[in-house]
C-alpha cells in the first residue's frame, strides 16, 4: 500500500476537544483497503481512551492500568497517534522521549557516554494494528510518522529510537528488522504476563547521527568474542566487559 495518507482534526469524530498535539501474535484473515487516501492520521484524544483500551486489551498480554490509557489519551508527553479507517482506530503507536540521563539501567548502552547526557532517546511503547487490517502497511505508516517527527531540525537531540518486545513475538521482530532496528540487548525475565515471567529483547535504530557504543571483535582458537566499549570515554575509565559473540546485554 502506498505510503500517503489525510490528517483530520479530532473533531470529525465528535470530539470535544482540537487536535492539539503533533507487538501481534494471533493470526486473523486480513481485509485489503481499497486506497491508503482511505486511512487518516491523528492524535489521540480523551474520548478515544475506551476504544483504546478496547483494542488493547485484544491485542497485547499486558494489562495495562487505567491511568495508562489517561495519560497517552491527553498527555502533550506522549506522542500518541492512530490510523484511522470508516471513522474507527484500526492502529497506534505510542512513544515517548526520554533523556538519557532518564533511561533505565537496562537501556543506558544504547548510547555511548561520549554522546553526553543531554542526548535523547525515542522510546516506542505500543505499535498495535487491528488483526482485520494488518498486511496493509498500516504499521509502516505509523512507524514512519514516528521517525518523520523524530528527525525533524527541532528533535536533533534524539539519537535513536528503542522499544522492547517479547522473545516469541516473531512477527512484531521481523516488522521492525525489517525497517531497519537491530538487536541490541536480551532482557531475561522482563516481562510479568498473567503470573509467569517472560523473557524480552531491546531492539534500537539509530537517527540524526546516533551510534552504538563502539565494538571490536576478539578471536581465537578457540571461540569468539565481543568487547563492548565507548573508546573515547575510555581515558575517563569507563569500565569494559567481554561477552560470548553474538549476544550482547
Amino acid at each position: 500500500m502506498a505510503q500517503s495518507f489525510t490528517w483530520f482534526p479530532v473533531n470529525h469524530l465528535g470530539s470535544t476537544k482540537n487536535n492539539e498535539r503533533l507487538h501481534n501474535s494471533y493470526e486473523y484473515p486480513s481485509v485489503p483497503l481499497c486506497s491508503a487516501n482511505d486511512v487518516q492520521l491523528r492524535f489521540l484524544c480523551p474520548d478515544d481512551l475506551e476504544e483504546v483500551r478496547t483494542l488493547c486489551q485484544d491485542w497485547f498480554p499486558i494489562d495495562y492500568p487505567l491511568s495508562w490509557y489517561v495519560d497517552i489519551t491527553s498527555s502533550t508527553r506522549f506522542f500518541a497517534l492512530a490510523a484511522i479507517y470508516n471513522f474507527s482506530i484500526i492502529g497506534l503507536i505510542v512513544a515517548e522521549i526520554k533523556s538519557y540521563s532518564k533511561l533505565n539501567k537496562e537501556d543506558r548502552g544504547i548510547l555511548p557516554e561520549s554522546m553526553g547526557r543531554d542526548a535523547e532517546i525515542g522510546y516506542i511503547l505500543s505499535l498495535g494494528v487491528h488483526r482485520k487490517y494488518r498486511q496493509n502497511g498500516i504499521g509502516s505508516l505509523l512507524l514512519d510518522s514516528l521517525i518523520n517527527h523524530l528527525t525533524t531540525a527541532e528533535r536533533h537531540k534524539v539519537k535513536a529510537i528503542f522499544l522492547h518486545v517479547l522473545t516469541t513475538n516473531r512477527t512484531a521482530i521481523l516488522f521492525y528488522e525489517r525497517r531497519g532496528f537491530v538487536l541490541h540487548s536480551f532482557l531475561p525475565y522482563y516481562y510479568s504476563i498473567r503470573g509467569k515471567c517472560k523473557d524480552g529483547f531491546t531492539y534500537v535504530s539509530y537517527i540524526n547521527g546516533g551510534h552504538s557504543p563502539w565494538i571490536l571483535v576478539l578471536a581465537n582458537s578457540n571461540c569468539r568474542w565481543t568487547l563492548s566499549v565507548d573508546l573515547r570515554s575510555y581515558a575517563d575509565g569507563v569500565s569494559m566487559g567481554m561477552l560470548p559473540y553474538g549476544r550482547t546485554i
